[in-house]
């Protein structure tokens, strides 16, 4: 008599991996859908555990989305540093400085354009006090170990010191530049202004960087 076969155990998982697994299946959920679409139970069908498994991870959704907001500004640092990557470093101080600067407003608006899913779910809010944007948090940063706030406070220093921005001009000047660039992420996202292309984005993105840049 034929013995029948074993059936195929369920997936296991080494330390750790189960944890990535999860957050894994739930940036995909955040691409897809949005902070909304984060949802711990479909997490664990996508990993293949049954839900139990995965509060040894993540206590419950909240924990999940903030792990997934985590991610998601970490990309959005990423691109904002490939886009740094493309300025010319033999350029002069004051030339650098401006590049950098438009680099990053850049990096920021084609992200948003590119992954709105994910860039609505790194700035969804949270209930309880909110971090500083500049606060350390590795989970949070691109590989330069910088998030995209300090990213953004990095190319203001250099226009400083390259002598574009006096010390009263340069004070607060972050959330200046990032409440207009933000602003035109959301109309281009989630606003009136989505009809427009890829190719007017890049121009009224272009012209808004150039905005913020003389206006500060």
């Amino acid at each position: 008599m034929t013995r029948n076969a074993t059936p195929a155990s369920r997936r296991t998982y080494r330390h750790g991996d189960l944890r990535r697994a999860l957050l894994d299946a739930g940036v995909e959920l955040a691409r897809q859908g949005g902070p909304s679409a984060v949802v711990l139970r479909e997490a664990t069908r996508r990993a293949g555990v049954v839900p139990n498994a995965a509060y040894r991870h993540f206590a419950n959704r909240e924990d999940l989305l903030m792990a997934v907001r985590a991610a998601a500004l970490s990309q959005l640092a990423q691109a904002m540093e490939a886009e740094l990557d493309r300025v010319d470093g033999d350029s002069s101080a004051a030339d650098h400085a401006r590049a950098s600067l438009r680099a990053v407003g850049r990096g920021y608006l084609r992200f948003a354009r590119a992954e709105p899913g994910l860039f609505r779910t790194a700035f969804v809010s949270v209930d309880g006090p909110p971090a500083a944007p500049d606060a350390p948090d590795a989970a949070k940063a691109g590989k330069s170990g910088l998030n995209p706030f300090q990213l953004l406070a990095g190319a203001l220093d250099r226009m400083a010191e390259a002598g574009l921005l006096t010390p009263q001009r340069r004070f607060a000047a972050e959330y200046l530049a990032w409440s207009a660039v933000h602003g035109l992420a959301m109309l281009v996202i989630d606003g009136p202004l989505r009809s427009f292309t890829p190719a007017q984005m890049e121009e009224v993105g272009k012209r808004l960087l150039e905005m913020v840049e003389k206006g500060l």
